[in-house]
């Protein structure tokens, strides 16, 4: 069936926040993508006639796409090589979805997109579309074809599960200053600054895909990150050599936090996710698979150019 103008700006018109929940249902940009064209596709070979509400018949089979992909991605979490993170995301963009409240901004961060990798698929999806969309509960049962308690339960079940740290608010200017001191602290040699800026049970986790090298377990305790952080960041001319260059690091927020930008040359070859607590930096999220990193990549060029951040190695 062929769309009408209204057809197709009624689905364009929905795409953000399709992207959005895909998003944070599946912590994949790119597999969000891939669920919303799917829905477009059945959205143009549906009888749209007999469609009373578009918005919520395109929700249930986008939800219903994602479920489908959740079940399969924890097999293939099984087989990927070392840790697995979110594809990170920069500010601005539609797949983080809305940010008014503090609810809306903690599910779309890398901690909590992690946190919900303990969920079951429904768990998952009625946690999102209740927390972060504000769904009722009815209209919730309706897209899983549950029961409107069973929906009630299922939520309880998932907020206990994904219960965590508060994270700390973070504006612009404090993004900036908390990079620059996380910068200055890892390339001084010292681990003592790093150390002051970490929570005491801090966790590093880094993801190479089994295509950039990264450690395959996650560093634990403030002590532990601060070294391997300072191994890290020590720059030898091999790693001169393997990245092709010096690299130049920004400042950026990812995922409504703040982070470190690494490019060598127009490449986005790392970036560090820094997840604020109130008690310092509870977590170090180092994302360098070259696959999740070619959103970002386009984005920060788009966006150009950009300040450096002033660092002496």
């Amino acid at each position: 069936m062929t769309l009408s103008a209204d057809e197709a700006d009624l689905f364009e018109a929905s795409r953000g926040r399709l992207e959005a929940i895909a998003y944070r249902l599946l912590g994949s940009a790119g597999d969000a993508e891939d669920a919303v064209q799917e829905a477009y596709l059945r959205w143009h070979a549906a009888d749209r006639d007999r469609i009373e509400t578009p918005e919520a018949w395109l929700t249930k089979v986008l939800t219903n796409l994602c479920l489908n992909q959740l079940t399969s991605a924890r097999a293939r979490r099984e087989t990927y090589v070392g840790q697995w993170l979110p594809e990170p995301v920069l500010a601005g963009d539609r797949m983080l979805g809305p940010a008014d409240t503090a609810e809306q901004r903690e599910s779309v961060s890398l901690a909590m997109l992690l946190l919900m990798e303990r969920l079951s698929p429904n768990e998952r999806v009625v946690y999102v579309l209740r927390e972060a969309f504000g769904y009722s509960h009815r209209e919730i049962a309706e897209i899983l074809g549950l029961s409107e308690s069973n929906c009630q339960q299922i939520y309880r079940r998932a907020k206990q599960h994904v219960t965590g740290r508060s994270r700390a608010t973070v504006d612009e200017a404090a993004t900036r200053r908390i990079v620059e001191e996380f910068l200055a602290a890892v390339l001084s040699g010292d681990t003592d600054p790093l150390i002051r800026m970490l929570a005491d049970d801090a966790v590093g986790v880094a993801d190479g895909g089994g295509r950039i090298p990264a450690r395959k377990t996650p560093v634990l305790g403030a002590l532990e990150i601060a070294r391997y952080l300072s191994h890290v960041f020590r720059l030898t001319d091999a790693k001169r050599r393997y990245v092709g260059g010096d690299p130049v690091f920004y400042a950026c927020v990812v995922n409504g936090g703040p982070g470190v930008l690494a490019q060598v040359g127009e490449r986005v070859f790392a970036v560090f996710a820094l997840d604020v607590t109130p008690d310092g930096i509870a977590a170090v999220h180092i994302q360098v698979n070259p696959e999740k990193l070619g959103r970002i990549t386009r984005q920060w060029e788009a966006e150009g150019p950009h300040s450096p951040l002033a660092v002496t190695w």
